[in-house]
């Protein structure tokens, strides 16, 4: 009786369910029918009563499609009951099913009209809609009926603001602040609404309002000199910051705000200076010198200045903060633009060392080692793996690495334990794995076990580009489902059509198909785009369709050149001396 999967449901839908189900049974008891009546007999009554709590047990331990299946017997007994309709409502909302979503909510609406969690749940998904006077008549209709719940104002008024009635959605604020009073939440609500009604003056009164009431808070003042900054107003932003000044010097708000001014105002000499004297001195904690710092850099960056000016920065905060590891892993990266590869390493080899579960640090190392170093790569992200083994981007390139060693056995090993130990939830990512296991297999002759894990790979991700290359290529070596090579090889050339590695891929397809004149064509264009990198296998290939469309002297000429790039094939050896296209074997 399995209707469907609702695999995805989240954690945070879960406790909604949870919570409107509890707030639902508390306030809603009665069945429907009961006041229609029409009440249900002992038996049904029993029967009811045991799917709808074997329904929210089933939800509750996440078997939803049990839930599911016990609710709709509920709703087949009595399609009247509130709780039922809200349940069944909300399931087809996560199955995007809006529009039965809303019909059930409504129906619940209908049978429990005062219930609040029904209500909110339906203006919810009324707004989400795109039903805005749906929703704003619902929530002034529980504004009515339950006056002190004061997020109602909130709601209400965003509405409004969705539907486009500006000055209705600052009226209802105004009715807020009468019950409530002034709070940074609404003040800056209509300080929104008002700029965008293009009323400025009003916009500023209303966080002037909030100054007023709390004139010792330079939280407020910075921020109405912000918006002034930001309005292009740089006078009244300055006067404004002096003002918070005089309160609090090294409030840390106002220093980032006196850079942005300054740098707005085209003094970066002294946007810089009051970065370097508030990182250097003791009144601001370490989060906030961190945050100033990397602004600092920023500035640097953009004006192209020598990074090396923040070095002594550095020095000065590990001397302040000695066990504060995060300041090894930004003095590496700001080494590492430096291109001080040597001493960024020991950056983040402190920070690791002190930080093991963290992936950020072995990520770091790698940047370094890679593509050089495959011994330090391996020694890197071994360690990586015995500490975050849920981690799968250490598997990949710890895989990669054996691989470039030729060590097959081992690096098919290596993508093994990352699919079965870490956590892969991107199916992009795990269609990678699989596609590399399919390689390693090959390589080491298991064809059926590799052809196996390609499909898996293609299944996750039907547009794996290396994955439909290389399936392609090692079925048109075995001559197998050519017609499925075609195919697949054809996608990689479509999207991709100047890769030399797809276009002699599909140009073999198409030899082994016999269709030649067509083979020579890709495979040329393949030459063409492979001269950078110029490969063997390209060149033996072209050699073969130069001599099975008549050209042997060309093709014996294109077989050498495959030779002299290093290719170890004793077929083409035996080309090479015989001056004849052989069939590998």
């Amino acid at each position: 009786m399995h209707h469907r999967k609702l695999f995805f449901l989240t954690s945070f839908t879960l406790a909604f369910f949870l919570f409107c189900t509890f707030f639902a049974n508390a306030q809603s008891t009665q069945t429907t029918k009961e006041r229609k009546g029409i009440p249900l007999n002992e038996k049904e009554q029993r029967k009811f009563d045991y799917y709808f709590y074997e329904g929210i047990n089933s939800k509750v331990q996440g078997k939803y499609d049990e839930a599911f299946d016990y609710l709709q017997h509920c709703y087949s007994i009595d399609s009247t009951n509130a709780n039922v309709l809200t349940e069944l409502g909300t399931f087809y909302n996560v199955l995007e099913e809006k529009s039965k979503a809303l019909d059930f909510l409504k129906k619940a609406v209908k049978y429990d009209p005062k219930n609040y969690y029904y209500n909110m749940m339906l203006a919810g998904l009324s707004k989400e809609s795109g039903n805005n006077q749906d929703a704003i008549a619902i929530y002034r209709f529980l504004l009515k009926e339950y006056p002190s719940k004061l997020e109602l104002y909130m709601q209400l008024s965003q509405a409004y603001s969705d539907s486009g009635e500006l000055q209705k959605a600052i009226e209802v604020l105004n009715e807020l602040e009468k019950i409530s009073g002034v709070s940074e939440t609404t003040a800056l609500t209509k300080f929104q609404l008002y700029s965008m009604l293009n009323q400025k003056e009003k916009a500023f009164t209303e966080i002037e309002n909030i100054i007023a009431q709390n004139p010792e808070d330079p939280r407020y003042i910075v921020l109405l000199g912000d918006l002034y900054l930001q309005d292009n107003q740089p006078d009244k932003a300055i006067y404004y910051y002096n003002r918070a000044k005089a309160i609090d010097p090294d409030y840390p708000n106002l220093i980032l705000s006196m850079v942005n001014y300054y740098e707005k105002t085209g003094n970066e000499g002294a946007a810089e200076e009051e970065l370097r004297k508030a990182i250097m001195g003791t009144e601001i904690d370490v989060d906030t010198k961190v945050q100033l710092l990397t602004r600092y850099i920023d500035i640097l960056r953009q004006n192209k200045r020598d990074m090396q000016l923040v070095n002594s920065l550095f020095e000065t905060l590990f001397d302040q903060y000695p066990h504060n590891t995060r300041l090894n892993l930004i003095y590496g990266n700001v080494l590492l633009l430096q291109e001080k590869k040597e001493e960024a390493m020991k950056q983040f080899e402190i920070y690791t060392k002190a930080n093991p579960s963290d992936p950020v640090g072995y990520e770091q190392m790698l940047r370094i080692v890679l593509p050089d170093s495959i011994d330090r790569v391996i020694e890197i992200t071994t360690e990586a793996i015995k500490y975050i083994p849920e981690a799968p981007q250490f598997y990949f390139y710890l895989g990669g690495a054996k691989y470039q060693q030729k060590k097959y056995k081992e690096a098919l090993e290596v993508f093994e334990e990352g699919l079965k130990s870490a956590k892969i939830e991107n199916p992009l990512l795990k269609s990678d794995f699989y596609g590399q296991i399919g390689d390693l297999n090959y390589f080491l002759g298991n064809k059926e076990a590799a052809f196996e894990n390609y499909e898996k790979a293609l299944k996750l991700n039907p547009q794996n580009l290396p994955v439909l290359n290389n399936y392609s290529y090692y079925l048109s070596l075995e001559g197998k489902d050519l017609d499925k090579a075609e195919q697949m090889s054809s996608i990689t050339v479509k999207t991709e059509p100047t890769n030399p590695t797809y276009l002699d891929t599909y140009g073999w397809v198409l030899f082994k198909q016999g269709a030649y004149t067509t083979a020579k064509i890709y495979i040329e264009n393949a030459v063409k785009y492979s001269e950078e990198e110029p490969s063997a296998e390209i060149f033996e290939h072209y050699g073969d369709v130069l001599y099975v469309t008549g050209e042997p002297e060309k093709a014996l000429e294109q077989w050498k050149k495959a030779k002299e790039l290093g290719s170890d094939s004793k077929t083409l050896d035996e080309k090479i001396r015989t001056g004849k296209y052989i069939e590998a074997r």
